[in-house]
């Protein structure tokens, strides 16, 4: 990867001449399905001019509770475009209740914002959600003419897990953001894809928010090669984490530890008691292990966590499990 960047050629993508960045924005564009791409700094910058290039002031998208968009993004859309959220609970399976969403779809009335996009994702919390239930959105975004947008930052996972393409999974969506700095390993970058109406506004908005890069084609080419080489090896990571989730949940039975699975490279573990998770924290912490002092843990499975990685964690999940310090 790195000697792909040493070797990219570059121009200034402010005007559009960098060729490494152009191949990619097309490469992608091409991958999910949609006329053209554009190459942020962030999926937090990519969601926001996704967000920016569909609403307009006073007008309103509808979105999970916990989705990143709404949740994680520090409030991008409401502080910079005036967008009002309006954000709906996340049932288990990732999804949102599609009734609930048609009900708080506002009618044409001067006391409310005027909805205009459903923003959801793809993986949520490392679940997949099936093809089937955004093509029902669809249906609902069509007879009420709303526009959908996906945060796909880890859209690779979905379609790995799933066998679908990625075209296939972005295929009801109007914009699709694209994370390659995660799973596909990255150093950093996302891309925003849609039609060429919509990134050309999508453009304009980088640009104001601080997106225009220059010779930006370093990054262009770390993603290319992300893409090229490391998407068929998320399976692996899907794998380690199935394995992990085994490891643990036999280490943790008489323990009162919950360990859940996803169908992807994620998994949470529950601890009973916030002194257990402290104590915890602490143990890991003196054996080179950092993670934070809370009753659930997100545990995430990508290419540089090695087996000898999973293994040093395993042996000292159990190693801590034997003492009996946390029991009080």
């Amino acid at each position: 990867m790195r000697k792909a960047m040493a070797q990219a050629p570059v121009g200034d993508d402010v005007y559009g001449e960098d060729p490494s960045i152009i191949a990619l924005e097309k490469k992608v564009a091409r991958l999910l399905d949609k006329e053209a791409a554009l190459l942020c700094a962030s999926g937090t910058q990519s969601n926001l001019c996704g967000l920016l290039s569909h609403c307009r002031n006073g007008e309103e998208y509808i979105v999970g509770q916990e989705y990143h968009t709404y949740r994680y993004e520090a409030g991008g859309a409401a502080v910079l475009g005036g967008i009002v959220p309006q954000p709906l609970e996340v049932k288990a399976d990732a999804t949102l209740d599609l009734e609930l969403l048609q009900r708080r779809i506002k009618v044409d009335d001067p006391h409310f914002p005027i909805t205009r996009l459903l923003a959801f994702e793809n993986t949520h919390a490392g679940q997949v959600i099936d093809l089937s239930y955004f093509q029902q959105a669809r249906q609902i975004a069509d007879r009420n003419a709303l526009a959908m947008h996906l945060d796909g930052a880890r859209l690779a996972n979905a379609a790995v897990a799933s066998g679908n393409t990625m075209a296939e999974l972005a295929a009801p969506f109007d914009s699709v953001s694209l994370c390659c700095s995660k799973g596909l390993g990255a150093p950093v970058g996302s891309l925003l894809a849609g039609s060429h109406e919509f990134i050309s506004r999508a453009r304009r908005w980088r640009k104001m928010v601080g997106g225009g890069m220059r010779q930006a084609g370093i990054i262009a080419a770390a993603i290319d090669y992300a893409l090229t080489h490391n998407y068929q090896r998320l399976a692996q990571d899907h794998d380690n984490a199935r394995w992990l989730v085994d490891q643990l949940t036999e280490l943790s039975l008489d323990h009162d530890i919950q360990v859940s699975a996803t169908p992807t490279n994620m998994l949470y573990v529950t601890l009973p008691n916030q002194p257990m998770a402290a104590a915890l924290q602490q143990y890991m912490a003196d054996h080179d292990i950092k993670i934070p002092a809370s009753q659930t843990l997100r545990l995430v499975t990508h290419l540089d966590a090695t087996a000898e990685h999973l293994n040093h964690f395993v042996y000292h999940w159990q190693a801590f499990l034997r003492q009996s310090t946390y029991n009080d």
